[in-house]
């Protein structure tokens, strides 16, 4: 069995995409939490925390990612070494307050490129369902 959530088409993710993921995923996170301390009209800014960065590193961890051209234990590494480096930067970073501005400014379309992306893996999805059901 191989490790790792594959997306919605059962298909591995791009390499760009996986990378993305985290980064998108912390974004959108930093972009929500603004945009309520704005609504609710709070003290408190967004802050870069150890704990989101905890999240994004899980989040890569389970999605799986195969480049094609790559060796297996270059894959390993690109695996286990991403995850980690993001984990450690949220140790490193972690408690950052991230201006108002600037979360939303990053993290609303952070949040859209996310949707779209979910989007595009149902439609997939929903393709390849309807083809196995035809040659059923």
């Amino acid at each position: 069995m191989r490790s790792g959530i594959l997306d919605l088409s059962g298909r591995p993710l791009p390499l760009g995409v996986w990378l993305a993921i985290p980064v998108l995923f912390a974004s959108a996170v930093l972009g929500l939490v603004a945009v309520l301390g704005v609504l609710v009209d709070a003290d408190w800014q967004a802050t870069l925390s150890s704990a989101l960065c905890g999240a994004a590193a899980a989040v890569a961890a389970l999605i799986d990612v195969r480049p094609e051209s790559w060796s297996p234990g270059r894959r390993r590494y690109l695996r286990i070494g991403y995850p980690t480096a993001i984990f450690g930067a949220g140790l490193v970073v972690g408690g950052l307050t991230i201006p108002t501005w600037v979360a939303t400014a990053i993290g609303l379309p952070a949040l859209v490129t996310l949707v779209i992306l979910c989007r595009q893996a149902d439609a997939e999805e929903s393709e390849l369902s309807r083809r196995s059901n035809r040659q059923s």
